[in-house]
């Protein structure tokens, strides 16, 4: 049954501008924490929202003093930190539009997105991205870069810092102190709040356009939707806040609840579980893949441990299937009995399990976890169920930067691995005649800035959005994903195979990283396969295997990992051996038509920085398949 909620316990469902809604905290949880952050490996800081309301207040000031005006855009490239919100409420509350843009972009996308959006100034956090838009602000409309620090080493008139725009907010609020509450007070809902940029996976990117009113109602519609949020609650954020996934179902649900959000990164995110203990946040497949991994391997480090972890891991799915009704629908609700109903053996061993395993792994989740949030990708059903058997819940839903995210969630009463949820209150959806979700709701973006073009493209005559995604129905109106139409592979044959069916049955592989599956107007399926080249670093030292250190690559951000090895590497039989391996398991899971004939293993992860994935670990495919296209011709001839 579906557990109600009276309205009290959803308080924080109101209709709010940006601005608004800091402004509230301020004045009713003012010092309630807000923002909490490492300074270092041990120490921390936080503030109160009282205490960010007056922050923003002296840089929105600062901001009109250069003749900042309500609807110039103001944009902002810097990683997930708490300067991110500060820069960007200050443009809120000055009546400005946010631009948002990733610090992996090259010069030539951040002088595109500039020029674009017709971006007056531009927040960057520290000197390298400083210098990035420093060699293109020649050819861009920005007037003032603004450096989210105390100083800067830049000091020609074009560059100046926080520290300097608080100073001139205070003076200009010295000379009129109204002027600051008339400019934020000015806004309306149906005033443009953001221009978010889409990854770009094809061409150049498109500006997205979105309101106050269509951030508000996103943010409404997930609070409908999800557990009610205490007044405790530690929200995580590590994705991009250049990504509306992580700045509405992050920061806009954690803002609109009044609760801590702690700030993390890839790098740091495993000893930050524990440093601020998180009861919720969002992340994506192949994050969720890698902490499985990295628990998989703590937890298996001797053959004793790894046969327990293995027999736990089992005894958990068995768990979830009887715990299965009939359709696939299982209840995660909190406070549930997880073994009720179970048979007396099957009882006993689950909560030996939990005692040995699984409590094990929810404690390095930093032991106060509630649940969290899969997005941007398909989470696979087998990595869902695995979660779920040890008791932690992830609820899987779908959306775009279009749809301001969530536009079908699965509800924690009854929740569908595999699928991305029915349709959330509020949103209509429909799958047309070739397949595509369609949807429409006060969500939805305005259209794409200066593109009136691909904004036409982009909806039918009735005002559905086209969301480009092939879907099915499951059961009860949940919806799967199939694939996105271009990823859609049209065999010469006139066979349809989803590149996506293929990638998700890697997704747990200790041995592969990514698979790239290739075979649109070909004969027969191939790929492109990374290895871990973590995992066999690991194996050739115990192995005591030899192989050509100088050549391997290792970067720190997103993650630590090994990003390149030499040719001699994925040479080695024993690597070969294993990739092999897991491909022909994977082929036994395929129509006949989708098996993988051929394929080729890459010395080079595919990574953000050379333009082949999108900040949210999405495999930009046309990129990869022209970086790659002669080795992929050899696979046909």
């Amino acid at each position: 049954m579906k557990k109600n909620k009276t309205s009290n316990e959803r308080w924080y469902i109101q209709e709010l501008t940006c601005p608004g809604l800091l402004h509230r905290n301020a004045l009713q949880f003012g010092d309630r924490r807000f923002q909490w952050w490492r300074l270092n490996k041990r120490e921390t800081a936080s503030n109160t929202y009282a205490e960010v309301w007056q922050l923003v207040k002296e840089l929105s000031s600062g901001l009109i003093s250069l003749g900042f005006e309500k609807g110039d855009r103001g944009a902002i490239i810097c990683h997930t930190a708490p300067q991110w919100v500060w820069a960007d409420y200050a443009i809120l509350c000055a009546g400005g539009i946010t631009v948002c843009l990733y610090p992996t972009l090259s010069e030539k996308e951040i002088k595109f997105i500039l020029q674009d959006s017709g971006s007056k100034v531009i927040f960057v956090q520290d000197e390298v991205l400083l210098q990035k838009v420093l060699n293109v602000k020649h050819e861009t409309p920005v007037e003032k870069i603004i450096v989210m620090n105390e100083s800067t080493s830049d000091e020609s008139k074009s560059v100046t810092n926080f520290a300097q725009i608080r100073k001139s907010g205070i003076k200009l609020l010295a000379e009129d102190r109204h002027i600051f509450e008339k400019r934020w007070r000015s806004v309306e809902m149906t005033d443009l709040m953001t221009i978010v940029y889409t990854s770009g996976t094809t061409g150049m990117p498109k500006g997205a356009m979105h309101t106050h009113q269509s951030f508000n109602a996103a943010c409404c519609r997930d609070m409908r939707q999800v557990p009610v949020y205490g007044d405790d609650e530690v929200c995580m954020a590590f994705l991009p806040l250049a990504h509306t996934y992580e700045r509405e179902c992050g920061h806009g649900i954690a803002m609109m609840t009044a609760s801590t959000i702690a700030y993390s990164s890839p790098v740091t995110i495993v000893e930050d579980l524990q440093i601020f203990k998180p009861t919720i946040f969002m992340s994506v497949p192949r994050i969720y893949e890698r902490i499985y991994m990295a628990m998989r391997e703590q937890t298996s480090k001797s053959p004793i441990k790894k046969k327990i972890f293995e027999a736990a891991i089992n005894t958990g799915l068995q768990v979830v299937h009887a715990r299965s009704d009939e359709k696939g629908f299982i209840d995660m609700r909190e406070g549930i009995d997880f073994t009720e109903n179970l048979g007396p053996w099957l009882k006993f061993k689950y909560r030996l399990f939990d005692r040995l395993v699984y409590s094990k792994v929810r404690h390095l989740l930093g032991g106060r976890y509630r649940f969290a949030f899969s997005a941007a990708g398909s989470l696979p059903a087998d990595l869902c169920k695995t979660y779920m058997a040890m008791g932690i819940r992830i609820f899987e839903g779908y959306g775009a930067t279009e749809t301001w995210n969530t536009i079908n969630l699965n509800w924690d009463y009854k929740v569908l691995p595999g699928s991305v949820g029915p349709l959330c209150i509020g949103v209509e959806g429909r799958i047309a005649e070739d397949g595509e979700w369609q949807v429409r709701g006060e969500n939805i973006f305005l259209g794409y800035w200066n593109n009136p073009d691909a904004t036409n493209e982009a909806f039918t005559e009735d005002g559905f959005y086209k969301t480009g995604d092939i879907v099915e129905e499951v059961a009860d109106g949940y919806i799967r994903i199939v694939d996105r139409k271009k990823g859609l592979m049209v065999l010469d044959t006139g066979k349809n195979v989803p590149s996506n069916k293929i990638e998700s049955l890697f997704s747990l592989s200790k041995w592969i990283d990514t698979v790239v599956p290739v075979g649109s107007e070909r004969k027969y399926v191939t790929a492109l396969v990374i290895p871990n080249f973590d995992a066999f670093i690991e194996l050739f030292e115990k192995e005591k295997i030899d192989y050509d250190k100088s050549k391997l690559i290792k970067i720190t951000e997103p993650a630590p990992m090994c990003i390149a090895v030499g040719d001699d590497f994925i040479q080695k039989d024993i690597l070969r051996k294993m990739i092999d391996a897991d491909i022909q398991a994977a082929n036994k899971e395929l129509e006949e038509y989708e098996t993988i004939k051929k394929y080729t293993i890459l010395t080079k992860r595919l990574t953000v920085n050379d333009g082949e994935m999108t900040p949210t670990l999405k495999v930009k495919r046309k990129v990869v398949l022209d970086k790659y296209a002669d080795l992929i011709d050899k696979m046909y001839n």
